[in-house]
This record gives structure tokens, C-alpha cells and sequence, in this order.
């Protein structure tokens, strides 16, 4: 049965809460209890489920003890954790590629261990310095990957079906999140690079967001959606308001909900269940209160975006698509 606006699972990104408290302890290391009051924030937001982004806490790294206290915490406060988000951890970074790897392999494990239905991996670097003095990130210039580098591209596809691979055998899809300047950062070289892997649980976080947010040209966001969905197995939703004045050279955008930002989400999502997505939706925002504004636009995707009833006409996905059992009673529905 095709998922619809009732019951389309989503999930809430954890961008807003941190991975070290006040005292510089980290999240990984804090009582349940500590995980428990942000999930409970989380469902108290309307949301059945969270993205477990690993800049708050990084499954990969717990325990298997603290691995299973941290899946009873969750259910006993009701809420579905079925994504991971590991980011910033590229699996061809210069020096750290193999722990980076060997972090992505343990991040598959603890998906399994969790009963998350997807691992949602990319080839993003951590933030410059440079980077970190601006109020928004990017609208600094920070890692690219190289350009023309056959061995890098090589590298990028033979680790990455190795995580797929360890994925099909957990039951787990592997997602790749689109990102500038790396090899995931046009759609033309993401339907590539998932192409160049060649299975059929590897598909592409469309994350357009994080493109159409460059202060410079970009690709249109109508071509990318139409390139990149067929390929898709996941989705993180964001949007910005964009300006551009090219005669002067100048763009500016800025983070806004899901209805106000340059990227049509209605149109966008029409053309999605016509070449068969059916993954999971992710709902983020930077800025302000972020987790208020992830809410409100779950509400704008179940209200005006996504299909009310299961009778539309699903087209065929190039990659597989998961099944997260829906919910009876979604949170906030």
C-alpha cells in the first residue's frame, strides 16, 4: 500500500541540539535520561519519529549496552528512530578516510541493532575555521573533492558499495546526501556516482537545500528534481529564500520554511511518487527556533504536499525503496 499524508512517515532533524553539554561532556556519554528530555521535546514538537543526527548523538560509537539502554529510552518515550544521519565523515578524506570508514561500518550495526530502516551517509568534510566565523556556514567556500581525480572517484565508489554492501546484509538502505562541491554536489555526478556503485539499496538524499542555499549560480532546482529523484531513497526537506542579481554578481539566501522558499515542494513531490519514492521525509531548518519550524513544516507537507489518498499512480524507482511499517496514530496528526 503506498503511503499517504496521513500516515507518510517523517522525521524531525536533531540539527538543534548539541553533541556536548555545557560542562564539555558528551551527549554519547550523558544519563538516558539526558536522551530521553530531547526526544521527549522532539515528540512534544508533533513528531512519531526522529533522524538520529550524529552531530547530537553518534550510535556508532555507542556500546552495545548503551546501545540497547539508548533503543529503550526511545520506546519508552514513544518515538520511532528510523533513520541515522551520519555526516562530516567522508569516506575519501585525505587522512581519516579508513577510521571514517570503519565509523560508517559501525553506524550500519548500530542501524541494524536500532531497527532503523536507513543510514543516511555523504561525502561533506567538517566545517572550516573560516567557516565557523560566519553567521551562516555556507556562505563560505569549505571542502571541495577533486575535481577530475580518477583514483578519488574510484575510492569514493569502491568504499561506499562496501558500506552498501554491509548494508543490504543488515536489511538497511544506504542513502548519500547531496552536498556542494563534492561528488555528490550536482545532480548530474550523484545519479553517477550511484550508477558507478551499482546496487540496488545505495540511492540520493535529494537534499536540495544545501545547494540552492550557494552564494552563486546554481542549477535549477526543477532540472535537479527531475534528475535525481528516480534515484532517491531518502529525502532531507529544507528551504531558503534565494535573491539573485547576476548583472552585479550578487546572491543571497537565507533559511525559510518549507511553503516560503525558492524550491515548489508540491511540484517537486508530484514528480517524486511519479518515478516511485516512497522513502522516508526529513524535515530540518537552521536558525531560530529550528525545531518549530521542522514542525511547522511537517504540517505544510501533510496539509497541501503529500498524496491524501493511496490511490495515486506510483511510478517505478531506479533504486529500491524501504517500508517502514506506518503508524496507526502519528504524533501531532
Amino acid at each position: 500500500m503506498a503511503y499517504t499524508a496521513e500516515n507518510w512517515p517523517i522525521t524531525a532533524a536533531l540539527l538543534q541540539f548539541p553533541g556536548m553539554d555545557a560542562a564539555g561532556q558528551q551527549v554519547n556519554d550523558a544519563d538516558a535520561s539526558v536522551w530521553a528530555a530531547v526526544l521527549q521535546e522532539v515528540k512534544d514538537a508533533g513528531f512519531a519519529n526522529a533522524d538520529l543526527t550524529d552531530s547530537w548523538v553518534r550510535p556508532g560509537d555507542l556500546s552495545k549496552e548503551r546501545l540497547a539502554e539508548f533503543k529503550q529510552t526511545a520506546d519508552e518515550v514513544g518515538i520511532g528512530v528510523p533513520v541515522i544521519s551520519a555526516i562530516r565523515r567522508s569516506v575519501i578524506h585525505a587522512t581519516d578516510w579508513a577510521d571514517n570508514l570503519a565509523y560508517s561500518h559501525r553506524t550500519i550495526d548500530a542501524a541494524a541493532e536500532l531497527g532503523c530502516e536507513v543510514v543516511s551517509f555523504g561525502l561533506h568534510q567538517a566545517i572550516t575555521p573560516e567557516q565557523q566565523k560566519q553567521l551562516w556556514f555556507w556562505t563560505v567556500e569549505g571542502y571541495k573533492d577533486p575535481v577530475g581525480d580518477k583514483e578519488a572517484w574510484g575510492n569514493a565508489v569502491s568504499r561506499i558499495r562496501e558500506l552498501g554492501m554491509h548494508a543490504a546484509e543488515a536489511g538497511v538502505l544506504l542513502s548519500l546526501e547531496m552536498y556542494e562541491d563534492t561528488y555528490l554536489g550536482t545532480a548530474d555526478s550523484s545519479v553517477q556516482l550511484v550508477q558507478d556503485i551499482g546496487l540496488d539499496n545505495v540511492g540520493l538524499n535529494p537534499d536540495l537545500g544545501n545547494l540552492i542555499r550557494l552564494h552563486r549560480p546554481i542549477e535549477d532546482w526543477r532540472e535537479m528534481v527531475a534528475k535525481t529523484l528516480p534515484y532517491s531513497n531518502y529525502w532531507h526537506m529544507k528551504n531558503y529564500i534565494r535573491d539573485e542579481d547576476v548583472a552585479r554578481d550578487s546572491y543571497i539566501t537565507m533559511p525559510a520554511p518549507m511553503e516560503s522558499g525558492l524550491i515548489n515542494y508540491r511540484e517537486a513531490f508530484r514528480f517524486a511518487v511519479s518515478v516511485g519514492f516512497q522513502g522516508i521525509l526529513c524535515t530540518e531548518h537552521y536558525g531560530g527556533d529550528g525545531l518549530s519550524v521542522t514542525a511547522s513544516n511537517q504540517d505544510y507537507l501533510r496539509r497541501h504536499v503529500l498524496p491524501k489518498t493511496d490511490g495515486y499512480e506510483l511510478g517505478q524507482s531506479q533504486v529500491a525503496q524501504g517500508r517502514q511499517v506506518p503508524a496507526t496514530q502519528l504524533a501531532g496528526v
